[in-house]
């Protein structure tokens, strides 16, 4: 009795889950909205990984994740990094990162990142004014 009383209520939710698409939600949405929203995926995905890249070019270029650990914006969302888009293809990163089992920063990363993949470290030192 217990074995089909949980397999309704799993078949119930199920049908809720998959009665609640976001896809049918609006059937009236234009051509044009759909294909802006899929440019603004995609950019996401590759701000993403730019960032990504970026994070471990520092990492590379400090010793690895035994020496040093960026800052928690280059782990989270990448529209919340700190990132300038240069408008030509590429994004520049400017971050801090610092010793594992430290909560003081002591570097300052500053790295580029084209849509391409290619990394190019601008600065990786003391921590500047930021003046």
């Amino acid at each position: 009795m217990k074995l089909n009383t949980r397999l309704t209520c799993l078949i119930a939710l199920s049908t809720l889950a998959v009665g609640v698409s976001p896809a049918l939600s609006n059937p009236l949405r234009s051509s044009q909205s759909q294909l802006t929203d899929i440019t603004v995926i995609s950019n996401n995905i590759e701000l993403n990984r730019a960032k990504n890249l970026a994070r471990q070019a520092a990492e590379n270029a400090n010793g690895g994740l035994g020496q040093y650990r960026a800052e928690a914006s280059m782990h989270g969302a990448s529209a919340e990094s700190p990132f300038v888009d240069n408008g030509d293809g590429t994004w520049t990163f400017t971050f801090q990162g610092y010793k594992p089992g430290s909560s003081v920063y002591t570097v300052e990363t500053v790295v580029t990142v084209s849509q391409e993949g290619s990394i190019t470290v601008n600065y990786n030192g003391r921590i500047r004014s930021s003046n």
